[in-house]
């Protein structure tokens, strides 16, 4: 999958979509995501430069395009599912180094070439997946591009029917002439062929809908079939994307040119099934997330998705409110916050906005309002609890405060020697151990949870004892390390503060319990 004209056309979406169609046909399909950044992944990338970053069960930071398959296909993916050029560098060099190329000269080809395909292959080979589509980060004629186009071109030559490209460009609409424009089409198609690869089937991203004339004129100059000319036009709700895929047989005419027989017959009952729930929403619950990076809202990708899974579920469509966390205070808080159902307050790193978070945390508890705190969220819930219920009024976390004389919130043991920024941080999926009698384990209905992570500081436990005897208990522990997982005040409506990433977890047909009993709170009021 390979885009053109414009970056952020939807390539993860179309092949979420075309992955969840063949997946509904009895294959089993994964997709994988080559980003072109020297960046050995994206969990030292600031979020204005690349939005969220997922955590796979695994402990890969990757991209957030992960997210969008996990929630689509209901599977969990892995460290092998994101590669960036950074990753595929350090590969070939550190090989270079133990002597493996017996002093060769190492190149771009075959070396890094030879690695991109041992990457992709990967996918099928060693996960034994029946398909993998593999999505190519930016856009055609990008020069971090060039060797992934010059991998995939060889791959095609190497695996001949067993291997097919999708080309998603955008078709302009010029409202001055009135005309949808094909041109840049055509030229982002022309790169790819000087590059030597022909595409197979072209997805056309565009405000409005495409004519058959406009399609036969594309799939003309482009070498293309009329019927593999797919149009993919604006709509409410990505969700909507794979049945608008299935209406116009993307997935009958990749099969097709893949020479696959169906498994099953396509059904597609749940998810069409999840749509109607969608549109026959009952009113709205109206959601507050409190954040520092809400200018830009695929920061909080996951938990948006999560959030709008639960309201589906309950009946309701979620009605989501961005509230920086940097210009909420306590003169202001009654007036940004009043009217809220329920609060998230979202996770993060750093100092600023960080006294935002714990305004937001106070109006919450002290309002009866529901709340979820999530990482960082936790964290100032903690801190919050500390400086106003207990009045320890220099509480914090030492990651802001190395000098707080009540350090409730702290680095965690096994990080305090480590220097390396990138892919230290306990990452991935762990054990969460739910105390009897708790909301938790009320909302999980069993003992034992795994849940993913992305944090270095933790909950303090040898405070656990005053804070238990003034209401905030802990609830969800590990039950190999005894770190602090979650913290409930049983008295509250529903405050609930979790040190995970409830969030990655949260799909389509599996909607997380924590974010439906959230949603369920804040719309019974």
């Amino acid at each position: 999958m390979t885009g053109g004209v414009a970056s952020s056309l939807g390539k993860g979406i179309i092949s979420a979509s075309l992955a969840k169609l063949l997946q509904s046909r009895g294959f089993n399909v994964t997709i994988q995501k080559l980003d072109p950044y020297l960046n050995i992944d994206p969990g030292t990338l600031n979020p204005y430069e690349h939005g969220e970053c997922y955590v796979t069960e695994d402990g890969a930071e990757t991209d957030l395009d992960l997210g969008h398959y996990e929630r689509f296909l209901n599977i969990r993916t892995s460290q092998d599912n994101n590669v960036t050029t950074g990753r595929i560098y350090k590969s070939v060099i550190e090989k270079e180094r133990r002597g493996d190329y017996l002093g060769k000269t190492v190149q771009i080809i075959p070396h890094i070439t030879d690695e991109i395909k041992r990457r992709i292959m990967l996918m099928g080979t060693h996960h034994k997946y029946d398909v993998v589509i593999t999505e190519i980060g930016g856009t055609v004629g990008d020069i971090e591009s060039l060797p992934y186009i010059e991998a995939v071109r060889q791959l095609k030559w190497e695996l001949g029917y067993k291997a097919m490209f999708i080309h998603l460009t955008l078709v302009p609409y010029l409202s001055a002439s009135k005309e949808l424009k094909t041109k840049p089409t055509q030229h982002s198609v022309k790169a790819l062929l000087e590059e030597g690869i022909q595409p197979d089937i072209l997805v056309l991203r565009a405000e409005q809908e495409l004519s058959e004339n406009l399609r036969k004129k594309v799939a003309l100059f482009c070498n293309v079939d009329v019927d593999a000319v797919i149009q993919s036009v604006d709509v409410d709700t990505i969700y909507k994307v794979p049945i608008l895929m299935q209406e116009q047989k993307l997935d009958e005419i990749a099969m097709r040119k893949l020479k696959l027989e169906s498994k099953n017959d396509s059904d597609m009952s749940d998810w069409k099934n999840f749509l109607e729930l969608m549109a026959n929403a009952n009113g709205n619950v109206k959601i507050g997330l409190v954040g520092k990076y809400v200018e830009l809202p695929d920061a909080y990708k996951s938990i948006i998705e999560a959030v709008n899974h639960a309201a589906t579920y309950s009946g309701k469509k979620a009605k989501i409110e961005l509230i920086h966390s940097e210009n909420l205070t306590d003169e202001n808080a009654k007036s940004k916050l009043k009217g809220l159902q329920g609060i998230i307050v979202a996770p993060g790193f750093g100092s600023r906005g960080i006294e935002g978070k714990i305004v937001a945390v106070r109006y919450a508890r002290e309002n009866n309002v529901p709340l979820l705190g999530i990482c960082l969220g936790m964290q100032m819930a903690v801190v919050e609890f500390a400086r106003n219920v207990l009045h320890w009024d220099k509480a914090g976390s030492t990651e802001m405060d190395h000098a707080t004389p009540w350090p409730v919130i702290d680095i965690m043991e096994d990080q305090k020697n480590i220097t390396n920024k990138g892919g230290t941080m306990r990452l991935g999926a762990y054990d969460c151990k739910l105390k009897e009698g708790s909301r938790a384990r009320e909302i999980y209905g069993k003992e034992i949870v795994r849940e993913r992570h992305r944090h270095r500081y933790e909950y303090n436990s040898k405070f656990l004892g005053e804070y238990e005897a003034a209401g905030m208990v802990a609830t969800g522990t590990n039950p190999d390390t005894g770190l602090v997982e979650i913290m409930e005040i049983p008295s509250h409506k529903w405050f609930v503060c979790c040190q995970f990433h409830p969030e990655y977890s949260s799909t389509v047909l599996s909607p997380h319990p924590l974010f439906l009993s959230f949603v369920k709170a804040a719309i019974e009021g």
